[in-house]
């Protein structure tokens, strides 16, 4: 049993980038498998749209970090590929963390954005050149309507804890990334399912894949 876990684990780590594989074993995220990260990198991988409905402590934004990674690669050129939103600053910051620490044998650049930072120096950084945008909704939507976040180049726009962020109105601000950007993947991660995921799937979603896990 525990030579095919070993098995598997290593398969796995072959379909990887081999500098995010490298980086998976260096933060020891290779000693066992991952039920929601096996199923979901996958499908981020293909390019498909993705609702991952999961338990706190499942693995969910691990799943999001090594899916960017894989999905972007290495640095290229100034404006950000990938924009990743957080409910709160800590929840920002730890997502930069993880993508820091398992892309660290990439030349991936990463920033995070939150409410009450100084703006101006948030924008400047942003120009300055970067792959992967993190931040809380109230401060993107603040650089999105000041033109502070280039969208030429955006791929993916992936949303953690989706379902905390509707009051604050997060549908919104998803629906204006995907008027600006015609082909953006969807990645929409969650504890429980939200009512007004089924407008988001039908409005801006191209079939997308559900991953319920309990």
């Amino acid at each position: 049993m525990q030579r095919a876990t070993e098995n598997s684990i290593s398969m796995r780590l072959k379909k990887l980038l081999p500098e995010l594989a490298l980086g998976l074993i260096d933060a020891r995220y290779d000693t066992e498998n991952n039920e929601i990260q096996t199923v979901s990198v996958p499908k981020i991988k293909s390019g498909a749209d993705l609702f991952v409905i999961a338990p706190e402590g499942s693995g969910k934004s691990t799943a999001i970090v090594i899916g960017i990674i894989q999905q972007l690669q290495k640095a290229f050129e100034e404006a950000p590929r990938a924009v990743v939103i957080a409910d709160t600053k800590e929840k920002a910051f730890k997502l930069e963390e993880q993508f820091k620490l398992l892309g660290t044998h990439t030349n991936l650049r990463t920033f995070t954005v939150f409410d009450k930072g100084l703006i101006q120096y948030q924008k400047d950084m942003i120009y300055e050149g970067l792959d992967i945008l993190i931040g809380t909704p109230k401060r993107i939507q603040e650089l999105l309507s000041t033109t502070g976040i280039p969208t030429s180049q955006l791929k993916i726009l992936a949303v953690d804890d989706a379902e905390t962020l509707y009051p604050k109105n997060i549908h919104t601000l998803i629906y204006r990334f995907a008027d600006r950007t015609k082909k953006l993947q969807f990645l929409i991660f969650a504890n429980r399912w939200h009512e007004k995921f089924d407008d988001l799937s039908e409005r801006i979603m191209k079939n997308p894949t559900i991953i319920n896990v309990d």
